[in-house]
Formats: C-alpha cells, structure tokens, sequence
C-alpha cells in the first residue's frame, strides 16, 4: 500500500475533482480540503466581466488558499491521510490567463514569497477532460454564476493546465482522462481509481486508462 501524507486532486473546472476528492477521503477515512471559492465575492463578478474582476478575484482566491494551506500544514491527530481538491501552485495558471503584464509582476512578487511555505502534496491526481464534457457537467450543477464561463476560455483553461502538469515535476502526477468515465454513480470506476492510486506502485508520471 502507498504511503500518502497529502494527496491533491487537480483539474479544470468541472472536471469532477471536488466529488473525486470527497469520495476518497469518505473511502479513506481521510481530512478532506476543499477550497473555499464560494467564499471570493468577486468570483460572480468576474465570471461576467474577466478583464476588470481578474486581479481582485486572482488576489482573494491566492489570500484564501493560503491562508488554508497554512491550517494544512498543522498535524492532524484523527487522520492520516489529507485530500484536497486542489494544490496551492495552480493559482497561477488562472493568473498567466487572466491578468495583464503588470498585474501579474506584482501577483508574482506575493506568490512566489507565499509558495515556498505552503503545503507539498506527495502525490497529484490531475482529471483531464473534453470541453464538452466539462460544459455538460457545468451546466448539470447548476452555478448560475458559472453560465458566463464560455467554450474557448474553458479551451484556453484545459491547454494551460494541460501544459502545467505535463511540465510538472515537484511530485508524481497519476493522470485520468475522465471524458467517457463516471466515478460518481459506477463504483467500478471509483474502485478502479482508489486502487491505483493507494495499492499499485507509483514511479514517476502515471497515466490510468479506464474503459467506460
């Protein structure tokens, strides 16, 4: 069996990481963090105007994340594995997209201070997934907020987190396209993700195929 500290479970919005974060951490009997978008009073705002909503909303969401990755980094005596639906590095995929030149000079002077002290997950399970998928899951859940988000900006999203993982090596990345899969109502699939993931040797970069 792996032995896990701190599992992180990536994706672009709508690729089903809070429900794959929950579900293992009720399987695991693990602490689970979710992060706290709801929380950003910009987030609405942005979702309808990016250009003039970027730079607050990028500086709540890094304050926010931060400020929950510090509480991480405190043992916790009744569980032994954490599970988050997020790693505190991918804060900056969101600002190379969205902010200007000069915005992100200075997201990039608080980001990298912040970055050295936050937590390190010891594994990253990064869900891919098709546009069209992630927009039929998007409308599913029924955010009105979340209406605004157009194909291409989930486009751009999906090629830079795309290009963000394959370039990332601080710590093993288990890769699942999650297109034709559905882990929430086939415990098959979940089952199948669990036991790569925790009892199937990991070295280096993973890639799980799961037949739908």
């Amino acid at each position: 069996m792996n032995h896990f500290d701190f599992v992180a479970i990536e994706g672009v919005i709508g690729a089903g990481k809070t429900s794959l974060a929950t579900l293992l951490a009720e399987r695991r009997r693990a602490r689970l963090v979710l992060e706290e978008f709801e929380d950003n009073p910009f987030l609405p705002k942005f979702y309808e105007d990016r250009e003039r909503y970027a730079f607050q909303t990028q500086l709540a969401f890094l304050a926010s994340r931060f400020k929950q990755q510090q509480n991480m980094m405190v043992k916790d005596l009744f569980h032994q594995i954490t599970i988050s639906d997020y790693i505190f590095d991918k804060d900056r995929i969101f600002a190379r997209l969205n902010l200007d030149e000069d915005e992100l000079a200075l997201y990039d002077s608080i980001f990298n201070i912040m970055t050295g002290i936050a937590a390190q997950p010891d594994l990253i399970v990064f869900l891919q997934s098709s546009v069209d998928r992630l927009m039929e899951n998007i409308d599913q859940r029924g955010r009105e907020y979340e209406q605004h988000i157009t194909p291409d900006y989930l486009r751009d999203l999906n090629n830079a987190y795309n290009h963000f993982f394959y370039h990332y090596n601080r710590t093993p990345v288990v890769f699942i396209n999650t297109t034709e899969i559905d882990f929430v109502n086939n415990l098959d699939h979940l089952a199948y993700i669990e036991e790569h993931i925790f009892e199937r040797p990991i070295h280096g970069n993973t890639h799980i195929h799961i037949a739908p």
